[in-house]
């Protein structure tokens, strides 16, 4: 029984291949441990493989499936411009979130949650705005003006601000897609996005309700590895839809390029107005 997942690993190496990642990598990650079986959501039955010394064992088939139809939707979504708010403010989560989300220019919420973030934007958005005024008035030496009181209470709304906002300081709109870490702590983030139509990726462990989830990933939530491994497969799906966008607009400039010459050759076969009274009057001459 312990050795079916490495056999799950062996039979399906070549599936994730395109992806860029491996089921050892999976396995050596711990991506395949759920929670125990007495912590578990029934919801989660159809993606669970077997129980093994009391903890859930994830099948590593439909993960390897449903990463891939993720990636798929992310691949599609970056190739079209959209951007995705990465969201993990539990503390396995919230270095490998901030810094793979910002290598891929997107955006992410590492600390609490602010309520309304996404249903009340407007007032976010004026939150931003403040924190990018008050670095304004930092740099610029117009802060040092104040009285001195006054400055340390600015700086304490700055740096609260900072905290909680700056990885959306760069968020003129609400996003295309959320993807989340942990689909309990993060629920309030995932029913904002519900009530907005926003769709959500999101790993989801054996102890959550699969639901609310658009694209469920059936994997550890609590192994840092597992979380940075997944968040990175995410990443590298966005780097390939912006190729692809890249590649499109070289494709259709091609195009236009090759039109335009085309049209040009076509253009110098037709025969001038001179040449065609010229032709008329041949035709004259000859009747």
């Amino acid at each position: 029984m312990a050795d079916q997942p490495n056999r799950q690993a062996q039979q399906h190496e070549e599936v994730f291949e395109d992806e860029g990642i491996s089921m050892k990598q999976l396995l050596e990650a711990g991506v395949h441990f759920g929670h125990q079986t007495r912590r578990w959501n029934p919801k989660m039955a159809k993606y669970i493989f077997n129980e093994r010394n009391g903890i859930y064992i994830l099948d590593l088939k439909k993960t390897v499936r449903m990463i891939h139809e993720a990636c798929e939707f992310v691949k599609n979504l970056s190739a079209s411009g959209g951007k995705i708010l990465f969201v993990g403010t539990k503390r396995q989560a919230q270095e490998s979130v901030a810094e793979i989300s910002s290598n891929i220019s997107c955006y992410h919420v590492t600390h609490r949650w602010l309520g309304g973030m996404l249903t009340n934007y407007k007032t976010i958005r004026s939150r931003v705005n403040r924190l990018i005024e008050l670095d304004r008035m930092r740099e610029d030496g117009s802060l040092s003006f104040l009285p001195k009181k006054e400055q340390i209470v600015l700086m304490k709304v700055r740096e609260r601000l900072n905290k909680y906002l700056a990885g959306i300081r760069e968020m003129d709109r609400l996003p295309d897609a959320l993807f989340v870490t942990d689909v309990r702590k993060e629920r309030i983030a995932v029913e904002e996005a519900n009530k907005l139509g926003i769709p959500v990726i999101a790993i989801v462990d054996t102890n959550c309700d699969p639901d609310p989830i658009d694209y469920v990933i059936p994997a550890n939530d609590d192994a840092i590895r597992a979380v940075r491994l997944i968040s990175e497969l995410i990443a590298n799906a966005y780097i390939q839809g912006q190729k692809l966008a890249q590649e499109r607009a070289e494709g259709a400039e091609g195009e236009l390029q090759l039109q335009a010459s085309s049209g040009g050759a076509h253009s110098n076969d037709q025969p001038s107005a001179q040449e065609y009274e010229d032709f008329q009057e041949d035709e004259e001459d000859n009747v």
